[in-house]
């Protein structure tokens, strides 16, 4: 693999100048304003017979401004100035229109365009130039690289309890001050990339360079950027370079007239289950574009790094599907291994480290190949992260398939600690894979149809809604405190949001009434949610504090089967969790950290799951000391009773 990865890393500098150079393609290729106004325009159509601009320019003459042809299937077009202006003004519609090998002409939008627009009365984008008179300037520089990262997955449209496509805006004013205020310092952004159907959450992409619209301007969207550089919290952009749509139209598929171009032909081109279209990594223009797509990000928008999406499908020919994984190494070593796509992630991470070495990436690996975050010159992927994606699963099958006397305390933690050696996880109870209609979140899970009539605080606290706030916040700690060197959390999850999510569609009525989040529930003094909510703040206030994530993987003292006790030690602080249905102790003995025989250690409550502003009940005495004493326990020498 590494031979593979330097290879096409040799070429790169010979041939190309250099990987800078190569990845700057973005300010070449498409339509691109030039300093003394005029046009140049370059595209890669191997299997086109002719190239031509269109556009409200030329009064969509489609003959009238026809591309050169270059080696290698390239095209290329310059427009000189008229009287020193632009020859193609900001906001006129273009098409590049391509005459395919059977004369056909096909009108199609560039690869690499910035900006596309959906007028209401149609079905497909429109191509939109877009050169403002003053781009936007951002102001603030990009957060230092974070040693512990606390997630706020995030999408732009559904960020508001209004039953509508949210904006950039709303974002920028009315989410990140709510974000920063729970304590996280990460926003993920889901759904950027220009995708013609909203109800793909984002993962079919039509316009890989275009930030998408319906939210508002590129503007906007850098102004939203800095605005959280301003906060100091990191952005991170949900990439999709795993496949992309199907849509010809607006999209990259026939975008020359055949049926390879960006892709693999015939069947290996495409995806079974999305029905969608698979890149040919091993094509160096393939390479070139994805390459300068992510460059592009991070430097136009100032992007601060990348979570890549779909990389399971990505690594194996057979792309998952139906592929069970059990740990054992010729499960990831052999011909079912995509080395080209492998290479591709390789040379990405590569980029990315040398041209910007303050980015993150992580990847969204469900198999578990081995070394995948590890250093490109060990031989390894490049990763930063991967998700800890059996976190969520297991939480899923407990609570569906156990009774609470069933909990397996040792289950629990071997799922929260098994992670391969020197690679950083993110730990997750659940994401918007568990919001979407059709699954249900942790707090649907538990509460179920009481959390529409028993959330009130005027209302009895009712046996289901008690265990579940106490259950959520004690699974949403452990997993946070126990599962990883990150953290994750989908918008809205954090207070329990009682809704699940469903974008508009023709099985809804196009209804946008489950494409929300409501937020206002949390500002609701009467409502239990604000309880949620206040004990997801202060979990992550009181990582900052200590930064647990960036500490040593937690060595775990006890998990007690009968008494459904677990205690472990990070960071300096112990974490005890009490997840008997109905047990509670009195004068429980846990060893201590501290090894000395010498020295007595006090010790405070700082976070009590069980503490009225949690909804809790208040059992504990939150002004009691604990003193560590010489008492060996757990084969430790000293512990403390609690």
């Amino acid at each position: 693999r590494y031979s593979l990865f330097y290879n096409h890393l040799k070429n790169i500098e010979e041939s190309e100048g250099g990987l800078d150079k190569f990845t700057k393609s973005y300010k070449t290729f498409g339509v691109n304003q030039l300093a003394d106004g005029g046009i140049y325009c370059k595209e890669w159509a191997p299997g086109a017979e002719a190239v031509f601009l269109a556009g409200d320019f030329n009064g969509w003459n489609p003959s009238s401004h026809p591309y050169k042809k270059l080696e290698y299937g390239k095209w290329e077009l310059f427009i000189p100035p008229e009287d020193g202006q632009s020859p193609v003004p900001h906001g006129s519609k273009l098409k590049v229109v391509i005459r395919a090998q059977n004369g056909a002409l096909l009108y199609r939008i560039s690869p690499w365009a910035r900006y596309v627009v959906r007028d209401e009365d149609k079905v497909n984008y429109d191509w939109v130039h877009w050169n403002p008179p003053q781009s936007y300037i951002h102001k603030n520089p990009s957060p230092k690289r974070l040693k512990s990262l606390r997630i706020y997955e995030s999408h732009v449209g559904i960020a508001s309890p209004e039953g509508k496509v949210a904006s950039y805006k709303n974002f920028t004013y009315n989410v990140l001050p709510r974000i920063k205020d729970l304590g996280y310092n990460c926003v993920q952004l889901m759904a950027i990339m220009e995708h013609a159907y909203y109800a793909s959450f984002g993962y079919q992409v039509t316009s890989f360079f275009a930030a998408s619209s319906r939210y508002g301007t590129p503007d906007d969207l850098k102004e939203m950027i800095d605005v959280a550089h301003s906060m100091g919290i990191t952005v991170l952009l949900d990439v999709v370079h795993s496949h992309a749509s199907k849509n010809s139209e607006d999209g990259l598929n026939q975008f020359d007239g055949t049926d390879s171009c960006f892709f693999h032909s015939g069947y290996r081109g495409n995806h079974q289950l999305w029905d969608s279209r698979l890149f040919d990594y091993a094509n160096w223009e393939v390479l070139r574009f994805l390459l300068s797509n992510l460059r592009m990000w991070i430097e136009d928008y100032r992007f601060d790094g990348f979570r890549f999406d779909g990389v399971t499908s990505m690594l194996y020919h057979h792309h998952g599907i139906g592929t069970g994984f059990s740990g054992d190494y010729n499960e990831y070593f052999g011909l079912h291994v995509d080395e080209d796509a492998l290479c591709y992630l390789m040379l990405a991470n590569h980029m990315i480290n040398t041209l910007h070495p303050e980015c993150i990436t992580i990847a969204e690996d469900v198999s578990g190949m081995p070394a995948l975050c590890r250093p490109v010159a060990e031989g390894g992927g490049g990763f930063d992260y991967r998700l800890a994606m059996a976190i969520p699963d297991k939480w899923i099958q407990i609570i569906k398939e156990l009774k609470d006397e069933d909990w397996n305390m040792g289950n629990i933690v071997h799922t929260l600690t098994n992670r391969r050696c020197e690679e950083k996880y993110i730990a997750y109870a659940e994401s918007h894979d568990q919001a979407l209609v059709g699954d249900k979140t942790l707090a649907f899970r538990l509460m179920d149809a009481e959390m529409y009539t028993n959330m009130s605080v005027l209302m009895p606290l009712t046996p289901v809604i008690d265990r579940g706030i106490q259950l959520h916040k004690m699974i949403r700690l452990i997993t946070h405190a126990l599962g990883g060197e990150s953290y994750l959390n989908f918008m809205g999850n954090e207070f329990g949001h009682p809704e699940w999510l469903d974008f508009p569609r023709i099985g809804n009525n196009e209804s946008y009434h489950y494409a929300r989040r409501q937020f206002n529930l949390t500002e609701d003094d009467l409502l239990r949610y604000k309880f949620l909510n206040a004990f997801d703040r202060d979990m992550n206030k009181l990582e900052e504090r200590f930064g647990w994530l960036a500490s040593p993987q937690a060595y775990v003292s006890e998990k007690h089967e009968s008494n459904k006790v677990i205690a472990f030690e990070r960071a300096g602080l112990i974490f005890i969790f009490n997840f008997h249905p109905y047990q509670s102790y009195v004068d429980y003995r846990v060893d201590n950290w501290h090894s000395s025989l010498t020295v007595a250690f006090k010790y405070k409550i700082l976070l009590d799951s069980d503490a009225g502003e949690y909804g809790g009940h208040q059992r504990l005495d939150h002004s009691t000391e604990y003193f560590s004493e010489q008492y060996p326990h757990n084969y430790r020498p000293n512990s403390i009773m609690v």
